[in-house]
């Protein structure tokens, strides 16, 4: 079996992300892999779209303060 060709900066955060050391990681069967990186990426979208949300709170909340 191949390794996935995984960058450097995506297998260290999918590492941290999944709290096994890098060498696991390199070694870890293909569709977990794919399927750990799909959650991921799914967490790290969720993330972004709730500190939109809140830097978007945090402008109508400063924009009233000043009127």
């Amino acid at each position: 079996m191949r390794r996935m060709p995984l960058s450097a900066d995506t297998a260290v955060k999918l590492a941290k992300h999944l709290n096994v050391p890098l060498e696991h990681l390199m070694h870890m069967p293909q569709h977990i892999l794919i399927q750990k990186l799909a959650e991921l990426a799914k967490a790290e979208q969720a993330e972004n779209e709730a500190d939109k949300a809140e830097e978007k709170a945090e402008g109508k909340i400063g924009n009233n303060e000043e009127k």
